[in-house]
């Protein structure tokens, strides 16, 4: 599958400058409509291969130093995501849900943030939470059962991972209506994958952000897969073009182009500021590894499908783009490596130092004055935990 931007794709078109016969010319025409049929239109800066390409709409100008900011950003995420996944399987998590593959749309969208913006996230934002200044071992408490998420999402702007499909962007419409109505402003990004995009919360708030003009913008990462259900098995149109019939614009980009989605999500965030209301943005993209780490994706993928989106990998692309460029040495490279297996070993190390919570705990601050029934319910529990020690459950 051809990832060329439409862009790109049109000025070819125009530029061959050469006569054609009529029937030469509808063949030709029959032939590139069938060639781009099954070919997504995308918002592309950055191609497969590392080579840079311009938008006529979204483009973007970065220094040296910012490339070499996000390729950082999406190794140490991925080194990350790798010492989660290798800790659910020796025990030390009860669960883990990988973002491998999709680093690119999570830095690029996350580093177009400004600080006073607000995220909703699903489970499965680890990228979006790094450029937050969320503590990556956070996460994992949360996955080991050892804290409820262990982050103010007020200090950071960053909500609550959101396990219950599609929920958030009624949080994030409701939030976002807040804003306007107190005349901040900044944006709401909210998060969300191609499955949960069949939910009715999703539905139901892009009625509300698109009736009242409200400053969110929609992320949608489409990876293919809602865990076993592709996506034609979800939807009959391009994801992006729902928008449309709630009266806001949507758009699709390259989701492996870290650069494409910075600026396209960048773009978005300003129109929600400028009070021109809501956008969706469907970042195209692949889930390589596992749903969450209790599936198996090898029972309804094949692995030439997985292989070919191997060969669109994000952080190989800005890679090869940044030597191509000469934006980054040998030294650049080794300086990392040395950052991402210390950044492994410190998690390893943190996760399995992590104490073993109250379990009285989880009563606490369930009501601000307190509650009979919740009363009732930690006694309850005492006794049966009482039981458990030699003792008799009063």
């Amino acid at each position: 599958m051809t990832v060329e931007s439409t862009a790109a794709r049109k000025t070819t078109r125009r530029s061959s400058g050469t006569k054609r016969t009529a029937s030469a010319s509808t063949s030709t025409t029959k032939k590139a409509t069938a060639a781009t049929a099954s070919e997504p239109e995308l918002v592309q800066l950055l191609t497969p291969e590392g080579e840079r390409v311009q938008h006529p709409e979204y483009d973007i100008d970065l220094s040296a130093e910012e490339l070499r900011g996000l390729y950082r950003d999406m190794v140490l995420t991925r080194r990350f995501d790798a010492e989660a996944t290798a800790l659910q399987r020796q025990g030390e998590l009860g669960l883990w849900a990988s973002l491998l593959g999709q680093e690119a749309a999570q830095i690029g969208s996350g580093r177009a943030l400004r600080d006073d913006d607000y995220v909703f996230p699903t489970y499965r934002e680890h990228g979006v939470a790094w450029c937050r200044g969320v503590d990556p071992t956070n996460l994992l408490g949360m996955f080991r059962g050892v804290n409820n998420g262990g982050w103010d999402p007020s200090t950071n702007n960053f909500h609550l991972y959101t396990i219950v499909l599609g929920s958030q962007t009624l949080h994030a419409t409701g939030y976002a209506m807040g804003i306007a109505k107190d005349g901040a402003d900044s944006a709401v990004l909210a998060y969300f994958g191609d499955g949960a995009s069949s939910q009715g919360d999703v539905n139901e708030s892009f009625v509300f952000s698109s009736v009242y003009n409200a400053p969110v913008v929609f992320f949608c990462q489409n990876n293919q897969w809602a865990i076993s259900e592709p996506t034609e098995k979800q939807t009959r149109v391009p994801l992006y073009q729902r928008a449309r019939g709630f009266g806001f614009p949507g758009i699709r980009v390259d989701g492996n182009d870290v650069l494409a989605c910075l600026a396209v999500t960048r773009s978005a965030l300003e129109r929600a500021r400028r009070g021109e209301g809501p956008t969706l943005i469907e970042a195209f993209t692949y889930r390589m590894a596992a749903h969450t780490t209790s599936d198996d994706p090898t029972r309804y993928r094949r692995d030439a499908e997985r292989e070919a989106w191997e060969a669109k990998d994000p952080i190989l692309r800005l890679k090869a783009y940044l030597e191509n460029e000469g934006h980054a040495d040998a030294a650049f490279f080794e300086e990392l490596e040395a950052e991402s297996e210390a950044l492994g070993k410190s998690v390893r190390e943190v996760v399995r130092a992590m104490p073993v919570p109250d379990h009285m705990a989880m009563f606490d601050n369930v009501y601000a004055d307190g509650h009979a029934l919740v009363d009732e319910e930690r006694a309850q529990y005492a006794a049966y935990q009482a039981s458990f020690e030699g003792g008799e459950a009063e």
